[in-house]
């Protein structure tokens, strides 16, 4: 890159101005906009005769079968209240095993016997589409020539208005299946897991006789982290463009080591854009209520209310999606890679999961008093051994390629799974494993030091932010969820697990009841009984440290360091029984997915070794080479007049030996590629693993030394210093 190039690429950043359609600013009134676009309740009820709105009322707050003859009555408002609001086309928005999303457009219009047309909608567009399946991963569910796939409308997630400057189109959210009639997508099997954990629930809140509960659901709030370039530098980076991670680049100066990024003041630019996008999502109905800055330069979050856990997948799915479009307004790209960038922090998706009743108790809330709220104590102590059963799931529910560069890394959980609960819970849970808790330490008064603010009630457990696993006051928080994945599958992982461990437990409590014993007893012995056993999966310390890592492997916790490790246990018999018993994935379902994951993780290393290989020869090495040839030129001058420039032969020596250094693990990267390992989707991705994957660390390596020393006017590619710092 010349230096003309790179002043280009400064200049270019710097003197950016807003590219929109020109809108001035106008005050946002929140409450007039939230939801205008969305074909939520209030529509319904204003739009819907009574009956039809209360019959598919039960089924969006009772889980009640649906209605069919309902759907002519509800696609007519619905098209009605689409066109109005300018919508041209309908799409059945659906998540296939991508971890994306999918549409296809059809229109309104249909001719009509005059020459005209007219917009119609019915209740079979509505409730069923048939998309072509063909080139959706399926896992061997089905052979590529066979094309027919359905989608089916989802009646409890609100139908959507999407816009853009010149149109808008309806966005219905469906499920996905076969022909045959598999999941071939992420909505599926979590309205079935959410159905599970709903029955274990209210089997267990009867036990407690608790009343008038008619459903239990999951609800999740997930902070989604994510970086903000300037666009000028991202495609002049081509390992950003297909991969969406840099694969060179040597550490800056400075990084994140003065600490001052996090929660600092947010550049103009970035919130002009944080205003727009959360002005399009409230517009569309989704509660984002967090915005700041994160800990690594141009990284930030943003973060949405709770909602039932399968409008919280829609929803997160929708933020990324309004994320990335809305970025490009402003001459900004919105990177959602896990690990984007070396030596900083990366990016996940911190998923706060708790159970909820639709009288609106949260079963997850211990009260003023945990250790006298035994039905709080039920519930968090099945979450326990929900993780300590199946530890390997919810490390196989977050495994990717992009997240084996953040787990255990010092910005996130370690690849071991481990509950976080906090000084008083832990106390309690000690007291409760020997005999009947008799106390919890209450939380007291934290002082400020300054007397003129006031004492605030301080929380009786500090916050761990290295657990993967926290308790965090009336919520667990999964922080080891990806920021490029779709929330779902963990969630169907959580909801799964909890439901098994509600069933064994209540189990359990409805023998020791009809033994004659009384409910505090029976839940203290039930309590002590699990506790006793998953107390292995509790702790409250460093998990970055080694010496936790050494205390896990004491206390017999799995340590699945990579996605194929973890990805290799989804198929394990006990996780077969699991989904299948709850009907939430038959074993084929189960399978195909562990088939597609790893072929996934297959596919996006061997892209990001084969861009690794290219940028290496076309562009850095032919920059160091220039360079050498310069300095060559120089000594030889040099020589002529009798200079020894010494310092400039030592460069040239340095740089000869980070060239020689690239070649030879150049050479070793293109081998390594050229082989594959094997035949199957399994062999080829552990050789990514065990192979190319350290094969493209030492290119990097290579590359980047020579970054330290080859003159900035000719390296090819923007710096860290210019990404990460020029807005």
């Amino acid at each position: 890159m010349s230096k003309k190039t790179q002043d280009y690429n400064v200049v270019a950043a710097t003197k950016y101005r807003y590219n929109g359609n020109g809108r001035t600013y106008l005050p946002m009134d929140i409450e007039k906009i939230f939801g205008e676009n969305a074909f939520g309740l209030e529509e319904m009820k204003s739009r819907l005769p009574k009956s039809v709105f209360n019959s598919i009322l039960a089924t969006i707050e009772k889980g009640e079968p649906l209605d069919p003859g309902i759907a002519d009555t509800v696609a007519l408002a619905m098209k009605e209240w689409a066109v109005e609001r300018g919508a041209t086309h309908f799409t059945h928005w659906f998540q296939p095993l991508t971890g994306l999303t999918a549409e296809k457009h059809d229109s309104f219009i249909t001719p009509n016997k005059g020459g005209g047309a007219i917009a119609q909608f019915s209740g079979k567009d509505l409730i069923q589409g048939e998309p072509d399946a063909s080139s959706f991963p399926s896992g061997g569910l089905r052979a590529t020539f066979e094309a027919r796939g359905y989608t089916a409308w989802d009646p409890t997630s609100p139908a959507f208005i999407v816009e853009n400057d010149n149109g808008a189109y309806l966005a219905i959210p469906t499920a996905f299946a076969s022909w045959t009639g598999e999941a071939l997508d992420h909505k599926t099997p979590l309205l079935r897991s959410m159905q599970a954990l709903d029955v274990q629930a209210r089997r267990v809140l009867a036990l407690f006789d608790v009343k008038d509960v008619h459903k239990v659901y999951s609800t999740v709030g997930s902070e989604q982290e994510y970086f903000l370039i300037d666009e000028e530098f991202f495609f002049r980076r081509p390992d950003l463009i297909s991969t969406g991670r840099t694969l060179f680049g040597a550490k800056p100066p400075k990084g994140q080591e003065l600490e001052d990024h996090y929660f600092g003041s947010i550049p103009d630019r970035v919130l002009s854009c944080m205003l727009d996008v959360e002005k399009e999502l409230y517009r569309i109905g989704v509660p984002v209520k967090t915005r700041h800055n994160e800990v690594a330069p141009s990284q930030y979050e943003i973060a949405p209310l709770f909602e039932n856990a399968n409008i919280a997948a829609d929803h997160q799915q929708l933020i990324m999606l309004t994320l990335q479009r809305v970025a490009r307004k402003y001459g900004l790209v919105c990177l959602l890679h896990e690990k984007p960038f070396a030596g900083i922090n990366g990016s996940g998706k911190h998923n706060n999961w708790s159970m909820s009743t639709d009288t609106g108790m949260n079963l997850l809330d211990p009260g003023d008093n945990p250790h006298d709220n035994m039905q709080f104590l039920f519930f968090c102590t099945a979450v326990v051994r929900a993780v300590y059963k199946h530890q390997d799931l919810l490390r196989a529910s977050v495994a990717s390629a992009g997240n084996d560069h953040r787990l255990g890394a010092n910005e996130a959980p370690p690849a071991i799974m481990s509950v976080f609960l906090g000084e008083q819970l832990e106390d309690i849970f000690a007291q409760l494993e020997k005999g009947p808790a008799r106390s919890s330490k209450q939380g007291g008064l934290l002082g400020l030091g300054v007397p003129v603010l006031p004492h605030l009630p301080r929380h009786a457990g500090d916050r761990n932010r290295t657990s993967p696993f926290a308790f965090t006051g009336n919520k667990f928080e999964f922080r080891a969820v990806g920021s490029s994945q779709s929330i779902s599958f963990p969630n169907v992982v959580l909801n799964a697990i909890v439901a098994e461990s509600l069933d064994v437990m209540a189990t359990m409590l409805e023998e020791r009841l009809s033994g004659g014993k009384d409910l505090e007893s029976a839940v203290a012995e039930v309590i002590s009984e699990v506790l006793h056993e998953a107390k292995p999966i509790i702790f409250g310390g460093d998990n970055y440290s080694e010496e936790w890592h050494r205390e896990a492997e004491r206390r017999g916790l799995l340590n699945l360091r990579t996605a194929v490790d973890a990805l290799d246990r989804l198929t394990d018999e006990k996780n077969v029984r699991l989904f299948e018993k709850y009907g939430i994935l038959n074993e084929k379902e189960l399978r195909s997915r562990h088939e597609i994951w790893v072929e996934q993780y297959f596919k996006r290393v061997n892209i990001e070794a084969e861009t690794t290989e290219a940028i290496a020869r076309t562009m850095i090495l032919p920059a160091a080479v220039g360079y050498l040839r310069e300095l060559t030129e120089i000594l030889a001058g040099g020589a002529q007049v009798g200079l020894t420039c010494d310092g400039v032969r030592e460069t040239a020596e340095e740089v000869s030996r980070g060239i020689d250094a690239l070649r030879r693990a150049l050479d070793e990267l293109n081998r390594q590629n050229r082989a594959l390992g094997g035949d199957t989707v399994h062999e080829k991705a552990e050789h990514m693993r065990d192979h190319v994957i350290p094969a493209m660390a030492a290119v990097r390596q290579a590359g980047d030394d020579l970054e330290r020393i080859v003159d900035h006017e000719r390296w090819p590619l923007p710096t860290y210093r210019e990404i990460l710092f020029v807005k």
